[in-house]
């Protein structure tokens, strides 16, 4: 396993492009398998997840070919409908083909995807929403076996506006007769975006971004060439480095209106930020403020993947802050990390309540998770002397070689192998 050395007190500074979005490029790729014709995705990033994705489409047929940051999928010899068992215990996005492959096969038999540990993230709401298109489906041994023979298009109300569950309706609809709406639908950026694809393929979705969105079926979809919008999970990221550092970064290709709350808080500490339309940029002052509340919600609210990031800033910032999750349970698991490095952390449920501390030191922690780790790694830009960052793996599930783009700032961070 590899790990990250970071050796902080460095003020980040200058001018990165923020790649293509993991949480978009996902369901976008299993999308693919909705055409026969060839499909381009432009602005991919190298992260384990897409990859492990697109090995998930080799083992069903499909042609994957990377050049640079350009993918190129053909999915007409597609030629299984049961997805790998082990590919898909290593990423909780294989759960997207579920919608695709029923459409091209009217059966499916698929494994509970795996992820991150970031707590219980059941997918009962993908099979409901599936079981109200016609789909019979029977759990059994660990698998899901769904038979679609008598797939139609229909109303899905979902209790929660889930958006894994709101995609992989999107796409196990956007070929059946009729009209599908689905009703408190997640309203995420990455929802817009797969809509925008889904479009681009000739098919007709509407709605995308509010709580109803309504599917027209369409016999037939053809290839397309397509950029998935940039990653705002990432920017935000990029962000806070700079924020946590006293620094300076102009972000290019920014995802600028779904960064409203993310640059809301970090004004809050402190930062000057000024947007243009395809642009960020920050000034952070020597020492943030703490913000008094952050409460995590599905969005517009603000996102549960920044809030690990926003808490690493809350410690070293002047005053007190409370962070409260309210998307998944286990969400802290990284402040006993932190408090190895002089964080000062209270937990207590779903609540933190932060207390800022003027130092931070070095000290050999292990991520837990894709965000935590990313979180750890901000610290350690903080923190004086040396922070060792194992499992970097992932950290790589979400982002494409950050210790590149953060040195590319003037951060002294660096992989090495476990051990050295």
């Amino acid at each position: 396993m590899d790990e990250f050395v970071v050796r902080g007190g460095r003020r980040l500074e200058g001018s990165l492009q923020v790649d293509g979005a993991k949480n978009a490029v996902l369901p976008i790729l299993a999308a693919c398998v909705l055409t026969r014709e060839t499909v381009h995705l432009h602005q991919v990033p190298l992260i384990t997840d897409g990859e492990n994705m697109g090995q998930i489409l080799r083992t069903l047929g499909c042609s994957v070919v990377r050049d640079g940051s350009t993918v190129t999928v053909r999915a007409d010899d597609l030629h299984t409908y049961e997805m790998p068992d082990r590919l898909s215990k290593q990423i909780r996005s294989s759960i997207f083909l579920l919608g695709p492959i029923l459409s091209r096969f009217r059966r499916a038999t698929v494994t509970y995807p795996g992820g991150c540990e970031i707590g219980l993230r059941p997918i009962d709401l993908h099979l409901t929403g599936l079981r109200a298109l016609g789909v019979d489906i029977r759990e059994e041994g660990g698998m899901i076996h769904c038979d679609g023979a008598k797939m139609h298009s229909g109303e899905v109300h979902f209790d929660y506006p889930s958006v894994g569950a709101t995609e992989n309706v999107m796409m196990a609809s956007a070929c059946l007769p009729g009209v599908t709406r689905i009703h408190n639908a997640a309203r995420e950026p990455e929802i817009s975006d797969l809509q925008g694809f889904l479009n681009a393929m000739g098919g007709c979705v509407r709605g995308a971004g509010g709580h109803t969105i309504e599917v027209e079926g369409r016999p037939a979809l053809h290839g397309v060439e397509y950029t998935p919008m940039p990653d705002r999970i990432v920017a935000g990221t990029m962000l806070c480095a700079a924020a946590i550092t006293g620094g300076e970064i102009d972000l290019k290709r920014a995802p600028v209106s779904s960064l409203t709350a993310i640059d809301a808080k970090l004004r809050e500490m402190g930062c000057r930020i000024r947007e243009e339309k395809h642009r960020v940029m920050l000034s952070a002052p020597r020492r943030l403020t703490a913000f008094s509340k952050l409460q995590t919600s599905p969005y517009p609210g603000f996102p549960t993947d920044m809030q690990v990031q926003m808490l690493a800033l809350l410690t070293c910032a002047r005053g007190t802050g409370v962070i409260v999750e309210n998307v998944f349970e286990n969400r802290f698991t990284h402040a006993g990390e932190m408090s190895r490095m002089g964080a000062s952390i209270l937990l207590s449920g779903r609540t933190a309540v932060v207390r800022g501390v003027e130092t931070l030191w070095g000290a050999p922690v292990t991520a837990r998770d894709l965000r935590g780790g990313a979180a750890l790694i901000l610290l350690g830009l903080k923190a004086a002397g040396e922070t060792r960052v194992a499992r970097a793996d992932l950290v790589d599930r979400g982002y494409d070689a950050i210790e590149d783009k953060l040195s590319a700032l003037g951060a002294d961070i660096r992989r090495i192998s476990s051990g050295e």
